[in-house]
């Protein structure tokens, strides 16, 4: 590349497809502008995002890397910033960004940046990375040029840089580590999913939830039940309920990750994994909850009839009565969702807890297995 005051630097984002691609093409929009006035040279950027899944059967980050240096070379590229939404592991550290100036490219790990402010700190990344990526082209040697540290990314952890071995290609790699670095990681994952998708996602098993709980609502023995039981049983119901949906539908969409090797970092890994799969399914069966929840409660003062309702419980029908039975009626419509949720299929499940690029890395898993 030469330099001059009217130098362009060729920027490519590199992504998965699905949501890296939406991530990518979200912060490509105003990134020249952004790139040209924080390099204060007067160098002017040019950005463009190309969705391919270059990371398809690995989650090796040297391996990526390898196949990134080929993909450059068949462009003209003079930086390649790659993004996925897997979560990448070096040498027992959770991976945000690898460097390499050398050949002017980084592999970064989305969800390593957190659930929460997600798009500051992804913008910040790949931009940050960008300019130490063109300071470095720009110097004798492709050495790094002026620091810039990516720094603390967020509060729930520090970003640190770790040790690269001898036989990478990276020469610089940020790390999160540590229970707040879990969490963080655990978030990103959680994010990457997108659990709200999996409300509608379960047609079958809404279907039979709202069924049973229409039902319900006009039961008198449900009526007798709710009127006696208090705030803690109640919240029993609750928990009992949910972990019930969460639990069946874990198991019988087969979405408990088996670790493929029996060792240290591969037991971490499937904890990981799994982890997100709980919290994933989890926020998913909440929202369905508390939607189910607002149903039979609207329901509830449509249909209930004070009169009928205090002849049979001998007890008045007020706005008390009204909560705690539509809070009751959901718990056990809850219940019954989780016997209709066996009636969805199990892709369509994992499609609707799963991002793309997790569903393609679960099915290469099968299929190894197999």
């Amino acid at each position: 590349m030469v330099e001059s005051s009217q130098s362009v630097t060729a920027v490519a984002l590199l992504a998965d497809p699905d949501a890296p691609t939406e991530v990518a093409q979200h912060i490509a929009r105003d990134m020249p502008a952004r790139l040209a006035d924080a390099s204060g040279r007067h160098r002017r950027f040019a950005v463009e995002v190309v969705s391919e899944p270059f990371t398809a059967g690995t989650e090796d980050p040297t391996t990526m890397t390898r196949r990134l240096i080929d993909r450059r070379r068949e462009e003209d590229w003079d930086v390649v910033v790659a993004l996925t939404d897997l979560p990448l592991h070096s040498q027992g550290h959770k991976l945000v960004v690898d460097l390499s100036h050398e050949h002017g490219l980084a592999l970064l790990s989305l969800p390593s940046l957190g659930g929460l402010r997600f798009q500051s700190r992804a913008r910040r990344a790949v931009e940050e990375a960008v300019l130490s990526l063109a300071d470095a082209q720009s110097a004798q040697g492709g050495k790094p040029g002026r620091d810039r540290s990516l720094g603390d990314t967020g509060r729930l952890a520090s970003v640190h840089p770790a040790r690269v071995g001898d036989e990478e290609a990276a020469d610089l790699r940020y790390v999160v580590g540590g229970p707040r670095g879990y969490l963080r990681v655990l978030g990103g994952m959680v994010r990457a999913n997108r659990p709200w998708r999996l409300v509608p996602g379960l047609s079958k098993a809404l279907a039979a939830a709202l069924a049973t709980g229409a039902i319900a609502t006009v039961n008198s023995t449900v009526w007798s039940l709710a009127a006696f039981l208090d705030t803690p049983r109640l919240v029993i119901a609750t928990i009992g309920s949910v972990a019930l949906m969460i639990g069946w539908l874990i198991i019988d969409a087969h979405l408990w990750h088996r670790k493929a090797q029996d060792s240290p970092e591969e037991r971490k890994r499937a904890a990981l994994y799994n982890a997100s799969t709980v919290v994933t399914v989890g926020i998913g069966v909440l929202v369905c909850y508390a939607g189910l929840l607002v149903v039979n409660l609207l329901w509830g003062l449509f249909i209930l009839n004070d009169q009928v309702f205090a002849s049979m419980t001998r007890t008045p029908l007020h706005a008390a009565e009204y909560w705690t039975l539509a809070w009751f009626v959901a718990s056990v419509a809850t219940a019954g969702g989780a016997l209709g949720s066996g009636l969805e299929s199990d892709e369509a499940i994992r499609a609707a807890a799963y991002s793309k690029r997790e569903q393609d890395r679960r099915r290469m898993l099968a299929d190894d297995g197999e």
